[in-house]
């Protein structure tokens, strides 16, 4: 099974896990990993998440983002039909580089697409005709676990 982690959800085990919900999203992207390093999953990587790493102004949360991404099976170039469906998911109400993953998830063959960002996943299981099923990382490791 392919997942797609976007940035909030990659860099969540760096977060500050004095809140329990960071805590319990923590464990669960450490476990999703464990589980791509075992096989189990496939972690894919795309030029929209290698972009938003690396503008961002922490470099060594940066760093720790792009070596998890090392673990990824493949990296999505940009094709005009990503970029196409990311126009149409802008559209809904979400933002450009969100919908930019998710074009990218959408048009690559991606079982899971996971973020830690709740307003971009509400507006996205909403979303009608996805192909993908959005969801958090707690619920990822939930339906894994099935």
């Amino acid at each position: 099974m392919r997942i797609y982690l976007d940035c909030c959800s990659l860099q969540r085990p760096f977060d500050d896990k004095t809140q329990p919900r960071i805590a319990v999203e923590a464990e669960a992207v450490l476990v999703i990993l464990a589980l791509c390093e075992s096989g189990r999953l496939e972690l894919v990587s795309s030029d929209a998440l290698l972009f938003e790493i690396h503008r961002a102004p922490d470099r060594d949360r940066a760093n720790d983002a792009l070596a998890i991404l090392k673990i990824a099976k493949k990296t999505l170039a940009l094709t005009y039909e990503t970029e196409e469906l990311a126009r149409k998911i802008e559209v809904s109400g979400i933002k450009a580089l969100d919908a930019l993953h998710l074009a990218f998830a959408c048009t690559s063959k991606i079982d899971w697409f996971c973020t830690c960002d709740d307003v971009f996943l509400n507006k996205a299981k909403r979303l009608e005709g996805l192909t993908i099923r959005v969801v958090s990382p707690t619920e990822l490791v939930m339906e894994v676990d099935r």
